[in-house]
């Protein structure tokens, strides 16, 4: 793996980094993280251009989950860049568009957002270059950066996140930051995306990302966060479920049996 330390460059894909995409500029190459809304294009050519580079620096692009405002651009961004597409074999059905997505809202801001046209977006239909399956991990530095991609399940089950040989973690929506779906203000501030699959999983692989050393989360609304911030957030998200098993083990009810 390179020994080079590899720089992160947020690009946006809306303003008051409310939706964000990410460009890893290695030694001798770039990779992507995320592709944005349909049409962002335009938006990652703007910051290459901004640091001396084309698309033909971009040797790779990872797209962390299906959802449209990550997965959306991609077709777009192979054909303008001709670097392959990683992806994760359990979100396929949703890139090659065989299926809806399955929306599971975290609360109000979810369930709103839900009623709202920007979710159900379509985009055009992809066929990732290199599938990952199971708990595979790829070590990118073929690419010209010093990471290793790897499965991290929860906001969907083909969530994958990005790590850095500094450090640093691009974690697609697997924690989000600020307000409403994340963004604008309190950026510091750690918060569920308004879509999640599995809590539980969620929090595991954020709390696994953080005792394997990752410093520095990138996301892909809001953020950064620092570890600190990211492991309150995913003790917070564990402690209920450990305050039903104490209560079932002492024989008292739940706090969600009262309300049954």
């Amino acid at each position: 793996m390179e020994s080079s330390v590899s720089r992160i460059v947020r690009i946006p894909i809306l303003p008051l980094k409310i939706v964000n995409a990410h460009l890893i500029r290695g030694n001798s190459g770039c990779v992507l993280v995320d592709a944005g809304l349909p049409g962002s294009a335009v938006r990652v050519e703007r910051v290459l251009l901004k640091l001396g580079l084309t698309f033909e620096d971009v040797k790779a692009i990872v797209i962390t989950h299906a959802h449209v405002d990550h997965a959306g651009g991609a077709s777009e961004l192979r054909e303008k860049t001709r670097a392959p597409i990683l992806a994760h074999e359990a979100d396929l059905p949703y890139y090659k568009r065989e299926k809806p997505m399955n929306f599971c809202p975290t609360g109000k801001v979810g369930r709103y957002f839900l009623r709202t046209p920007l979710p159900h977006q379509s985009y055009k239909a992809f066929e990732p270059d290199i599938l990952l399956a199971g708990g595979d991990t790829l070590d990118i530095s073929r690419f010209g950066v010093a990471g290793v991609i790897r499965h991290t399940p929860g906001h969907t089950a083909g969530s994958l996140s990005v790590t850095l040989a500094n450090d640093e973690a691009m974690v697609g929506d697997l924690v989000a930051s600020g307000i409403l779906i994340g963004g604008i203000v309190r950026i510091h501030h750690a918060i569920q995306p308004p879509f999640e699959e599995d809590t539980q999983a969620t929090a595991r692989e954020l709390l696994r990302l953080v005792g394997g050393g990752v410093k520095r989360f990138h996301l892909g609304h809001g953020g950064p966060l620092d570890a600190i911030e990211v492991r309150r957030h995913a003790e917070r998200l564990v402690a209920p479920i450990q305050g039903t098993r104490k209560n079932q083990e002492e024989g008292r009810p739940d706090h969600e049996s009262l309300h049954r």
